[in-house]
C-alpha cells in the first residue's frame, strides 16, 4: 500500500461537537424582534413551490410530496420530529437520542433487526442510506429506498409509520444498547477536542437550556438510567403533531398521499399532551472570555463571535439581505486568503464568517465570527489582532466596487447552473428545504422563483448598501472571545486582558483596501492548434477515441445526466515515482507548484480573473501518474481547456507563496505528536510501507531540504511532454463543438514523443505476522486496524469476490462487535485493491473500543473472519451484497463522476470498457461456495498486521 506524505488540513473552527442545530431552551421568554428589520423594507413573501403538495393529516402530523425523477426509481422518504434532547427532563438526559437508536431496534412490524434485514435485501444500506440523527430540537430519520418494487415501496411508509409510534423498547434491547451509545461518545470524543467543549459549553451555551442538554446526554444516566424513563420519553414526545413525512421521488403523488393517510391516520396524540416550549439565548452586555489549554491540543487558535439575533428569511427583502452577507463573506475572505500568500502573514489559519451561531448550535442567533490560529503561543495576540484589523478595516471603509462586482458574478453564476440543472436537481436536495420549512417556517421557494429573484436582487444590490450593511456586523455588546492552546504553551498566551485590549485597539491605523487585480487575459495568445488525426468508437458505452497530431488520446462520452456539466481528467505515467533519492524530498511538495497559481496570476488574481466563470482546469502529479483535471459549463469548456495549457506551459514560480506554506507546514509537523491519532496514522503509514524511508511520514528534518528550484523543475520535467496523456471527458456537449477546442487548447500541448513510464521504488507491506501498540492519550480509548494483505491476480472476477468477502464480514463484524457484544459503536471493513506497481489487496477492519475490551474485540473480529474461511459467507448476507451492488451500479450508470472514474481505471489497468455491461453476470458468479473458496485462499493468517493505539501508561 502506498502511502503519500500530505499536508494537514487545519480544522479551527470545529469547536463543538453536536449532531445537529437545534434551539436552546431554558424558560419561556418573549420573543425578540430581530435587529435590522423595517417596514420599509420588508418585501413582499416569499411563494412556496407549487410543485409541492402540503397537507396535514386530522392527527396534526404535517407532509411534504414532491414528484422529481432524479434519480429515478428511487425515493427519499423522511420522518422529521420536532423532538431532540431539549424535550428530556434531568434523569432522561441522552434519551432523545438513545430512541433515535432503539428505532432499529424493533418495531410492532418489524421485531428485532428485522427492519434492517428486508432493507438491506432490498439494496438499501445501513449508515450509508438507511440513517437517523438526534440534535437539540430535532430528531430526523432518513430512507432513500427503490420505488420500483412496489412492495418494497409501500413497506417503506410501513417503516416511517413505526419509528413515528411503534417503537417496542424491549428491555433487553435497551439494555444491550447501552453500551453502544456509551461507545459512540468514546468514539466521538475522548480527546482534547471534547474535553475543551465541555469547558467550552458553559461560556457559548451560558444560561440557556442548551447547556444541560448536549444530545449524547450524561453516561451515568445511560448506564441506569429505568426502561420506564425511556419509554415515558417516547409515549411524551413521539406524536403526529410533532412530526413530519417527507417524501420526494420518482413516484405518483396521489398514491404517496394515500400511502401516508393510510400509516399515519390511526397514530394519536396524548391527551394532555407536554408542552413544546420555546426558550432564548440570553444576552451578555460584557464580553464573555476563556482560555483553554489541553495537553493534546495541537495549535494555539483564538476566536472572537459577536452574536446577533437573526430571523428566517420570509420575505424578498430578506433574500436580499441574504445576499449581501453571502457577498460580504466571500469578499472578507478573498482578503484573509489574500494575507495568507504573504510570508509576512501573521497567522496560518485565518477565517471570517457571518452566518449561523457556531454553525446553529441556537436557532435565530447568529454571529460574526473570527478564526485564527497562530505560528505560537508568543505570536497568538498579533495573528488575533490582524485578523480583527480586517474586520475593522471592512467596517470602516467598506469593500470596493471590484470585489463586489466578482461576487455579484459568482452569485449569479451559481444561480443560472442551478437554474440550467432544475429537472436534473436530484431528490435528496428538495429534502433539506421541506425540513427547513417543517422545524422553522422558512418558506420553501421554486428554483424559477429562485433563480428569477437572485437576478433581480443581485442587479439591485449597491456598493453604498453592502458597506452600510457591514457596519451592523461587529457589536459592543454580545462579544465572546475564546483561546483554545497546547497546554505547554500555557505561560506564553496573552492574557484575557491583552485579548480584550486587542479587540477595543483593532483596527487602528487602518487603510482603506487595495484591489491587486491582474487586468490581462489568462493567456497572452491563442496557441498554435494541432489536429485531430484518427476518430474511432472503440466500444459498446458510447464512447468517441480521438487521436491527436502531438500524440495524445482524448475519450469522449456524452451525456445528459447534467444539462451543465462537463468533468475531464487525463493521466500518464510517471508521477513521483521517478524522483530521485536526492530530491525526493522537494517533490513530495511539489503539489504546491499549481497550488500558486498560473502564469501571472496568483491565486487570489485567478479567483478574481474567474468570477463568474464556472471552466476551471489544474495539473496534478501523484505516486504513478501526473495528468490534468477540470469542469465546467458547456458555455466555459474553452476557459477550462485554456487553464489546462497554461498549468502545461506556464507554471507560475512564485517564492513567497510557496515559502510561506513550508513554514506553516513547519508548524504542523512540530505539533502533529501531540496528538494521538495523529502518531498512530504515522505508526500505520510506516508498518504498511516497512518502514521504506520513501513512503515515511515527512519530519521536519525533511522539510529543511526541500527546494523550490527542485519541485518546480521536476514538475517542468513531467509537463513537459504530453504525448502519452490520455485525456477522458464525460458530460453534456457536442462531439462536433467540442472538437475545435481540442484542437486548440490539447493538441497544441508540447511533446517529445518519449516513451514514459512510472518506477517500481519496491515500497511494499510487511510479510507475515505483524504487531504494533502505540501508548499514546490520555484516555480511556483505543483504536485498533487489523490488515489481512497480499499479492493476488488483479482481475474483474476476484475484485468481486473479494468486495462479496468484504460486504459479508462487513455484517458479521457489526453484528457481533456492536450488536451482540455492544462493544464498538461504528466499526469499518473496507477492501483497497491496486494493480499497479505490484497487484495486491488490503482487508481492513477497523474500531475504537475501552481499553479492557480490544483483546476480546480482536478475537471476536478475527473469530468472523474464521467462520467466512470455514463457511464462507451466508446465502442471506450474498443476497444483502447482490442487492446492494445492483442498485449502486443503477444509480452509477447515470453519474458523470462514475463515468470519468471507471473508463479511466479501465484504460490505467488495461481492463474492457464492457465490464459494466455484464456486472450481472459477474454478480451471478458470487455463491457461498465461491466465497469460501476466495475466503480461504485470501482471508489468510499469513499477511496479518495488528496496530492498537492505546493510552498512555
Amino acid at each position: 500500500m502506498n502511502n503519500r506524505n500530505k499536508i494537514l488540513v487545519f480544522g479551527m473552527t470545529a469547536l463543538m461537537v453536536v449532531n445537529a442545530p437545534s434551539y436552546a431552551q431554558k424558560k419561556p421568554v418573549a420573543a425578540k424582534k430581530p435587529v435590522q428589520a423595517t417596514s420599509k423594507t420588508a418585501g413582499t413573501l416569499i411563494p412556496n413551490d407549487p410543485n409541492v403538495k402540503i397537507g396535514k393529516l386530522p392527527n396534526g402530523l404535517t407532509y411534504y410530496i414532491r414528484k422529481n425523477t432524479e434519480p429515478k426509481n428511487r425515493a427519499e422518504l423522511y420522518l422529521a420530529t420536532r423532538i431532540g434532547s431539549l424535550m428530556e427532563e434531568d434523569n432522561q438526559q441522552g434519551l432523545a437520542h438513545f430512541t433515535e437508536h432503539m428505532a432499529f431496534n424493533g418495531t410492532k412490524d418489524f421485531p428485532k433487526n428485522d427492519m434492517i434485514n428486508y432493507l438491506q435485501k432490498a439494496g438499501v444500506r445501513f449508515g450509508a442510506d438507511l440513517n437517523a440523527y438526534t440534535g437539540f430540537d430535532q430528531t430526523v430519520y432518513q430512507l432513500p429506498i427503490p420505488t420500483d418494487s412496489a412492495m418494497v415501496f409501500k413497506n417503506g411508509f410501513k417503516i416511517l409509520a413505526n419509528w413515528a409510534g411503534k417503537v417496542i423498547m424491549d428491555g433487553e434491547e435497551i439494555d444491550k444498547e447501552r453500551g453502544v451509545i456509551i461507545e459512540e461518545d468514546r468514539q466521538r470524543g475522548k480527546n482534547a477536542q471534547e474535553r475543551m467543549s465541555k469547558q467550552l459549553l458553559p461560556l457559548l451555551l451560558k444560561g440557556s437550556r442548551y447547556e444541560n442538554r448536549i444530545p449524547i446526554g450524561k453516561i451515568d444516566i445511560l448506564q441506569t438510567f429505568t426502561h420506564d424513563k425511556i419509554r415515558n420519553f417516547y409515549k411524551d414526545w413521539y406524536r403526529p403533531n410533532l412530526q413530519a413525512i417527507i417524501a420526494v421521488g420518482d413516484f405518483d403523488v396521489n398514491e404517496v398521499e394515500q400511502l401516508i393517510k393510510a400509516n399515519f391516520s390511526e397514530l394519536t396524540n396524548p391527551a394532555n399532551p407536554k408542552p413544546r416550549l420555546k426558550y432564548d439565548l440570553p444576552d451578555n452586555k460584557e464580553p464573555l472570555i476563556k482560555i483553554i489549554t489541553d495537553p493534546e491540543q495541537a495549535y494555539n487558535v483564538a476566536q472572537i463571535m459577536y452574536k446577533q439575533r437573526g430571523s428566517v428569511s420570509k420575505t424578498t427583502a430578506d433574500y436580499k439581505k441574504k445576499l449581501m452577507y453571502s457577498m460580504i463573506n466571500s469578499m472578507l475572505g478573498a482578503r484573509l486568503q489574500e494575507i495568507l500568500q504573504k510570508g509576512t502573514a501573521p497567522f496560518i489559519f485565518a477565517q471570517t464568517n457571518y452566518g449561523p451561531y457556531q454553525g446553529g448550535l441556537v436557532s435565530g442567533i447568529n454571529a460574526l465570527q473570527t478564526t485564527v490560529a497562530a505560528k505560537s503561543a508568543a505570536t497568538l495576540e498579533q495573528a488575533f489582532s490582524a485578523a480583527l484589523a480586517e474586520n475593522e478595516r471592512m467596517s470602516k471603509y467598506g469593500f470596493v466596487q471590484s470585489e463586489l462586482d466578482v461576487a455579484k458574478k459568482n452569485i449569479i453564476a451559481g444561480s443560472e447552473k442551478q437554474f440550467k440543472e432544475k429537472d436534473k436537481t436530484p431528490s435528496s436536495s428538495f429534502v433539506q428545504q421541506y425540513l427547513n420549512n417543517f422545524l422553522t417556517s422558512s418558506p420553501i421557494p421554486s428554483i424559477d422563483f429562485v433563480y428569477g429573484e437572485t437576478q433581480k436582487a443581485v442587479g439591485s444590490i449597491t456598493l453604498a448598501e453592502v458597506n452600510a450593511l457591514v457596519k451592523t456586523l461587529i457589536t459592543k455588546d454580545n462579544q465572546i472571545i475564546i483561546i483554545q492552546a497546547p497546554e505547554k504553551d500555557k505561560a506564553a498566551l496573552p492574557t484575557e486582558a491583552q485579548m480584550l485590549a486587542a479587540v477595543k485597539n483593532a483596527g487602528s491605523g487602518v487603510a482603506a483596501y487595495v484591489d491587486n487585480s491582474v487586468n490581462k487575459p489568462l493567456l497572452e495568445k491563442k496557441p498554435v492548434a494541432g489536429k485531430i488525426v484518427n476518430e474511432t468508437k472503440p466500444d459498446a458505452i458510447g464512447v468517441t477515441e480521438l487521436t491527436l497530431s502531438n500524440g495524445i488520446k482524448v475519450l469522449l462520452k456524452p451525456t445528459d445526466f447534467k444539462n451543465d456539466q462537463i468533468i475531464f481528467s487525463s493521466f500518464s505515467k510517471g508521477g513521483t515515482s521517478l524522483a530521485t533519492d536526492q530530491n525526493f524530498q522537494s517533490v513530495q511538495m511539489v503539489s504546491l507548484i499549481p497550488e500558486s497559481g498560473v502564469g501571472a496570476f496568483n491565486p487570489t488574481q485567478l479567483d478574481k480573473l474567474l468570477a463568474g466563470n464556472t471552466g476551471r482546469g489544474g495539473a496534478y502529479i501523484d505516486d504513478l501518474y501526473q495528468g490534468f483535471s477540470g469542469s465546467a459549463s458547456p458555455k466555459d469548456l474553452e476557459t477550462a481547456f485554456q487553464m489546462v495549457y497554461a498549468y502545461a506551459t506556464d507554471p507560475r514560480k512564485d517564492a513567497e507563496i510557496f515559502n510561506k506554506n513550508i513554514d506553516d507546514y513547519k508548524v504542523v509537523l512540530a505539533n502533529k505528536n501531540a496528538n494521538p491519532t495523529s502518531v498512530f496514522s504515522d505508526t500505520v503509514q510506516a508498518v504498511l510501507s516497512s518502514y521504506h524511508k520513501r513512503a515515511m511520514p515527512m519530519t521536519l528534518e525533511d522539510l529543511s531540504k526541500v527546494s523550490l528550484n527542485e519541485a518546480f523543475a521536476f514538475y517542468k520535467d513531467r509537463f513537459a511532454d504530453a504525448s502519452e496523456q490520455t485525456f477522458v471527458i464525460v458530460g453534456n456537449f457536442d462531439i462536433n463543438t467540442i472538437k475545435p477546442l481540442i484542437e486548440t487548447y490539447i493538441a497544441s500541448l508540447p511533446a517529445l514523443n518519449k516513451k514514459q513510464n512510472y518506477a517500481d521504488n519496491g515500497v511494499r507491506s510487511p510479510k507475515g505476522k505483524i504487531s504494533k501498540t502505540v501508548y499514546k492519550g490520555l484516555e480511556d480509548k483505543a483504536s485498533v486496524e487489523l490488515y489481512i494483505h497480499g499479492d493476488y491476480d488483479f482481475n474483474e472476477l476476484n475484485n468481486t469476490q473479494l468486495e462479496a468477502l468484504k460486504a459479508a464480514l462487513e455484517i458479521k463484524i457489526l453484528e457481533r462487535l456492536r450488536e451482540k457484544e455492544s462493544g464498538v459503536y461504528s466499526p469499518r471493513v473496507s477492501l483497497s485493491v491496486q494493480k499497479y506497481p505490484d497487484a495486491h489487496y488490503y482487508f481492513n477492519i477497523s474500531f475504537s473500543c475501552a481499553t479492557a475490551n480490544v483483546e476480546k474485540l480482536v478475537a471476536a473480529s478475527l473469530d468472523e473472519v474464521s467462520k467466512i474461511r470455514t463457511s464462507g459467507a451466508t446465502a442471506d448476507d450474498i443476497s444483502k451484497f447482490k442487492s446492494e451492488e445492483q442498485r449502486q451500479v443503477e444509480l452509477s450508470l447515470r453519474n458523470n463522476g462514475f463515468w470519468l472514474g471507471y473508463i479511466s481505471s479501465r484504460l490505467k489497468n488495461g481492463e474492457s470498457f464492457d465490464q459494466i455491461l455484464n456486472y450481472k453476470k459477474t454478480l451471478d458468479a458470487v455463491s457461498v461456495e465461491s466465497t469460501k473458496a476466495a475466503a480461504q485462499k485470501y482471508l489468510t493468517d499469513e499477511n496479518y498486521i495488528r496496530l492498537v493505539l492505546m493510552p498512555q501508561k
